[in-house]
């Protein structure tokens, strides 16, 4: 067991606030009690990097029963917000089967939340069960490992335990299994929690989230700017951009659709989470859409990085309801420079190539999605084949082989010749020796959850997670 200091959010308060704090912001919840404790997953390199080392009985105490963590928060919380769904604003948000349970300092001294989903009902659960369906517990766990290996800033699901209980849900096979999930985020803090206080004119407690936000998660920009300050404000709000501008990027080098853009699901730092309806794109296709319900393709693939500035701009404007002359416009002219420098920066790194300047780069890029539109290759074995340039024994033995012998190819093959490795030991990596590189498409999905379903089957679920981790460190995307 870790020891730890005093969370954030009471430490901010200097305890003489901590009720203050927790009715403006939160509501206290109490766990849901479950027949069955079934420990599914647990991600031990999540586990290490917080300082945590927990018994049998301990990842059962705290994470299936939710027991207060010693030194930590003194129940579950529930944060307040609300948020645009699909461009429609709605009041009636809030942590709806999750909570906050503990906050711990990592080893890289940043401050982690843990968090959960599936965990019972709380004030914000409007009409549901508050509960989570163990095929969505093991979707979040394959696409937070996959979107890890991608080098994709995301939450990472630290264990799951099935519960026992039977669940009915319209979009799958009902009865079905149920789960709890904790995850491991780098700030719960959402677009959302900002819009909330602005709509009640609590424009004290925004400057209030500014300065927690910055002293946990931004300290740096404190020696910029006074706390409560205008300036602090514009710092804190250009921060925000610029990470989700990073964020847009990497879901298009990751060739990932998250399906659920809301300003609800996007937080402070840039960190994805939360993944319902995602897929990885088969072959590259601007309007291939993961939500079977977004009809008219408003998070589709291409839309994404659209979908984030508009929710970036809608922080900005809750932010003016305290700050009146924030430069919100001012600030987001820089987005569409930030996502466009971003997406050749983390393209080259994929492919593990040294940058030459813009220009150059740019016509790289370009070169290669239309070689991946006009050839409808598969998204993932075409960044395979080509990472560190040209293999001519590897594309020879691809399954694009034939692609890479014809005339569609030529002018990229060209350009690609003219670049240097970045990083010769990379490209030496024992996983381009085989001819194919582990994917994460919906029917691989469906095939990983039939044996589970069937006869509690998880060889090939572990078989998965150790092919995804297999290949984690080679691309960098941060």
């Amino acid at each position: 067991m870790a020891t730890t200091s005093l969370p954030a959010i009471l430490e901010l308060s200097r305890k003489s606030e901590v009720d203050s704090i927790i009715s403006d912001f939160y509501d206290p919840v109490k766990p849901a009690s479950f027949p069955k404790a079934l420990l599914r997953y647990k991600n031990e390199a999540a586990t290490q990097s917080i300082g945590l080392k927990l018994t049998d009985v301990e990842w059962q105490k705290y994470f299936h029963r939710f027991e207060a963590y010693p030194g930590n928060l003194p129940q579950p919380l529930a944060l307040r917000y609300h948020g645009h769904q699909f461009r429609h604003y709605n009041p009636d948000l809030g942590d709806g089967r999750g909570f906050l349970y503990a906050q711990f300092m990592g080893q890289d001294h940043k401050l982690y939340d843990l968090g959960t989903k599936g965990s019972g009902l709380t004030p914000y659960s409007r009409g549901g069960d508050g509960r989570l369906t163990l095929k969505g517990a093991v979707r979040e766990i394959l696409a937070t490992e996959m979107l890890e290996s991608l080098g994709v800033n995301t939450s990472k699901t630290f264990c799951v335990f099935e519960t026992g209980e039977s669940l009915q849900r319209n979009d799958e096979p009902s009865p079905t299994r149920s789960a709890v999930l904790t995850r491991l985020s780098h700030s719960h803090l959402r677009i959302g929690t900002f819009q909330r206080l602005a709509t009640l004119g609590q424009n004290e407690n925004i400057l209030r989230l500014i300065d927690y936000s910055v002293k946990n998660y931004f300290p740096e920009l404190l020696l910029r700017a006074p706390e409560s300050s205008p300036e602090l404000a514009a710092l804190f709000f250009r921060q925000v951009s610029e990470n989700l501008a990073h964020l847009a990027a990497q879901y298009m080098l990751a060739g990932f659709v998250h399906g659920v853009l809301n300003s609800d699901n996007m937080n402070i730092t840039g960190e994805s989470f939360d993944y319902g309806p995602y897929r990885f794109l088969p072959t590259y296709d601007i309007h291939f859409t993961a939500a079977y319900f977004d009809h008219s393709g408003l998070y589709c693939y291409g839309r994404q990085p659209t979908a984030i500035h508009w929710n970036v701009l809608q922080l900005g404007r809750a932010l003016q309801a305290a700050h009146h002359e924030l430069p919100v416009e001012e600030i987001l002219k820089d987005f569409g420079d930030l996502f466009s420098d971003k997406c050749r920066e983390l393209f080259l790194q994929r492919l593990n190539l040294v940058p030459k300047n813009p220009d150059t780069d740019q016509a790289l890029m370009n070169e290669y999605f239309q070689l991946m539109q006009t050839t409808q290759a598969p998204f993932e074995q075409v960044f395979f084949d080509l990472h560190s340039g040209i293999n001519e024994e590897r594309l020879k033995h691809s399954p694009l082989c034939e692609i890479y012998a014809s005339e569609n190819f030529k002018n990229l093959k060209e350009l690609l010749l003219d670049r240097e490795i970045q990083n010769l030991k990379l490209a030496q990596h024992p996983y381009f020796q085989q001819s194919k590189p582990c994917t994460l498409l919906i029917d691989e999905i469906e095939n990983i959850w039939a044996p589970i379903a069937k006869s509690d089957d998880w060889s090939i679920f572990s078989a998965k997670i150790d092919q995804i981790r297999s290949f984690r460190g080679i691309y960098r995307l941060y």
